[in-house]
């Protein structure tokens, strides 16, 4: 099964997209799917650190994860390894473009029958993630 890969341009400059991702507090206003919120245990947020957080659905089901940044290039591509199950890798680029920023997020599990499996789930969220991601860069500033 080929990775989840999903683009959508946000209208803001690139260095304000990056730092929506990079500001953990904002990042835990927009990330998962739509009704989900987040609670935050450790952001490392440079290559090899640790991130660690609870996603607690709509229903009041807790989701631990857990990840590490394996690359960031700032203004330019986060990558993220998500450690614990079911196993994948987050590839993010950042491409400026004359409304904004062209953000691809690529998704690979490493278990293509899981990803087959719960694809249903993925796609979805992925959009409403990036959904999410550009109402936050839209906002004002907090």
């Amino acid at each position: 099964m080929s990775p989840f890969e999903h683009t959508r341009e946000l209208p803001a400059p690139v260095a304000a997209v990056f730092h929506a991702l990079a500001d953990p507090v904002r990042l835990a206003r927009w990330w998962g799917p739509d009704g989900f919120t987040n609670t935050f245990h450790t952001f490392e947020f440079t290559p090899g650190g640790r991130w660690d957080f609870t996603m607690h659905g709509p229903d009041g089901t807790d989701y631990p994860n857990a990840s590490v940044f394996v690359d960031i290039v700032p203004e330019a591509s986060v990558v993220i390894r998500h450690v614990a199950q079911p196993h994948f890798t987050l590839t993010i680029t950042l491409a400026p473009t004359g409304n904004g920023t062209r953000v691809t997020w690529v998704q690979d599990f490493e278990d293509p029958d899981m990803a087959a499996r719960i694809r249903h789930i993925v796609e979805p969220a992925n959009e409403q993630n990036l959904a999410r991601w550009e109402q936050e860069v839209a906002a004002p500033p907090s």
